[in-house]
């Protein structure tokens, strides 16, 4: 399959593509391995922590910092 956007690239920026898709590839592996190694106390402090925070009034909702609704 042809991609007409390509024959206009140099082989450079091919390359420079192709690496930073590789990157982006091993960089999201190894987010899911940590993600997947959390245990579930370590998700506990997590909620607790989060909770402390709303209670403290540190967070805002989304609405605010997006500026739309949910």
């Amino acid at each position: 399959m042809q991609f007409p956007i390509w024959r206009n690239c140099q082989k450079q920026n091919i390359s420079a593509i192709a690496f930073r898709l590789l990157a982006e590839l091993e960089d999201e592996r190894l987010w899911q391995e940590k993600f997947g190694a959390t245990k579930d106390e370590q998700w506990d402090i997590l909620a607790e922590m989060v909770r402390q925070e709303i209670v403290a009034g540190e967070t805002k909702a989304l609405k605010d910092v997006f500026g739309f609704e949910q």
